[in-house]
């Protein structure tokens, strides 16, 4: 094998094995985006005569009620925001006060420059805590609660209301029953999970409120959504808009090109 020909052969090796590389290194170092929970219908689509199915999440609904300064608020109030929601009671004495404790600790972590003399940053995240005993748990009753676990007001919503609404947005819109790990009885929402919506109202995760770890891996989770690229728009990555098949395609011609014109410079010089 004359030089030439190895050089052909060691060029059409090294372009696939080295775009395999890089293709293997950018997908091991992906990140793992939260995934999404709650589908509501499958879409089948027709295009370049391949069938697509595209999958429509579910949006979670508006729900309005009060707040604990008195103030009527909906969850569509806080556009483009990561929402984190939890269900207590002022009167519990078992797992409301530790879901409180942990979520005012994650409230307090994003407060800006750590100081928490600071505002919060409330452009990221809002804290909604729904009370489940309307009757007892007035205004007045979840301002005090929310002053005794020192909870900044800016972006922690604890909303009181009717019980019915408070129930069916529970089952019916975030469906805490079937990903709470335990029976929830339908009247009394009575749950240790933490939810998140996305800044599309799109339920992304369910956490339990109780455990450290989990909380820690919500609060990373809530950086990835901020970082979630809209996928409305084009993206600019070479990876994203060139499809593998292309690359391939594009490799094969290199190589063939490169291969005749090594053999019409053969025969120019022999």
């Amino acid at each position: 094998m004359n030089k030439q020909a190895f050089l052909a052969l060691c060029i059409a090796i090294l372009i696939p094995v080295t775009c395999y590389l890089i293709l293997k290194g950018a997908s091991d170092t992906a990140v793992i985006m939260p995934r999404h929970f709650l589908m509501d219908t499958v879409i089948q689509t027709i295009k370049d005569g391949k069938e697509k199915s595209d999958t429509v999440w579910h949006k979670t609904a508006n729900i309005s009620l009060v707040n604990q300064l008195g103030d009527t608020v909906s969850l569509y109030d806080k556009p483009g925001k990561i929402i984190v929601i939890d269900y207590f009671f002022t009167h519990c004495r078992s797992i409301c006060p530790v879901l409180t404790r942990n979520m005012a600790r994650l409230q307090h972590s994003f407060i800006l420059g750590g100081d928490t003399r600071n505002k919060i940053d409330t452009s990221v995240v809002q804290f909604i805590s729904f009370s489940i005993d309307a009757d007892r748990d007035t205004v007045k009753a979840i301002k005090d609660y929310a002053d005794r676990f020192g909870v900044n007001h800016d972006n922690w919503w604890m909303l009181t209301g009717n019980q019915k609404v408070i129930s069916n947005f529970a089952f019916q819109e975030l469906k805490v029953d079937q990903f709470s790990g335990e029976p929830v009885d339908s009247d009394f929402v009575h749950t240790n999970r933490f939810v998140v919506l996305d800044k599309d109202y799109v339920v992304r995760g369910y956490y339990n409120g109780l455990d450290t770890v989990q909380v820690a891996k919500l609060a990373r989770d809530i950086g990835l959504l901020m970082m979630e690229k809209d996928k409305k728009k084009k993206s600019l990555l070479f990876i994203e808009i060139m499809d593998l098949n292309w690359l391939w395609a594009l490799v094969v011609c290199l190589v063939a090109f490169f291969v005749f014109y090594m053999s019409k410079r053969r025969k120019i010089n022999g």
